[in-house]
């Protein structure tokens, strides 16, 4: 249970502010359609994340465990650090697919958006970090839905009373603590 509920945190977190967030504000106005934004941000965010815990799967069954712990731990600090980065979003990705429907749409724009992206990353690192691969997707996916649907509905009004920083702030707070517990060898925050 941890792996999930430290997945779903840390992810939510991370995705305030983040490019892809900034993608549903856009999509969100651009079409007027909650629910097919929604559908395709889910679509999206499950195989991506699939894509991204089973590779974190496959690096703990191809690493050894003590190259394991100095990997994620370095992984860890770095997602904090690049949290801290503030994400712009480029107009190419709002552009694509424009006859696939708000559907096809979103769901393409949000895939190639999540591609590398840190919350992406954090998926693999989590996956190769709690080796429950299943659990970590469900955790990132919820984190994701978390933070993009209210942007879905409430739209660009609400995210200026967010204070962005603080939420990063926590956000890479948890990463560099994940970091360092894991670069000392403890597995469990609990």
């Amino acid at each position: 249970m941890e792996s999930l509920f430290i997945s779903t945190g840390v992810v939510a977190l991370a995705e305030i502010g983040d490019k892809t967030q900034l993608l549903a504000f856009i999509l969100a106005a651009r079409f007027k359609k909650p629910f097919p934004i929604i559908l395709g941000i889910l679509a999206a965010t499950i195989i991506n994340h699939g894509l991204a815990g089973a590779l974190g799967a496959w690096i703990t069954s191809m690493v050894n465990p003590e190259m394991l712990r100095w990997i994620l731990g370095a992984s860890f600090i770095g997602m904090a650090i690049w949290t801290l980065i503030p994400d712009k979003i480029e107009e190419e990705e709002t552009q694509i697919a424009k006859h696939l429907g708000v559907f096809g749409a979103t769901f393409i724009t949000f895939f190639l958006a999540e591609m590398g992206d840190k919350t992406q990353i954090a998926t693999i690192a989590l996956a190769a970090h709690y080796a429950a691969p299943l659990a970590v997707v469900v955790g990132t996916t919820l984190g994701m839905l978390i933070a993009d649907v209210p942007a879905v509905f409430i739209g660009n009004k609400f995210a200026a009373k967010i204070p962005m920083r603080l939420v990063h702030s926590i956000a890479a707070a948890i990463f560099a603590v994940m970091g360092v517990l894991t670069l000392v060898g403890i597995d469990s925050l609990f």
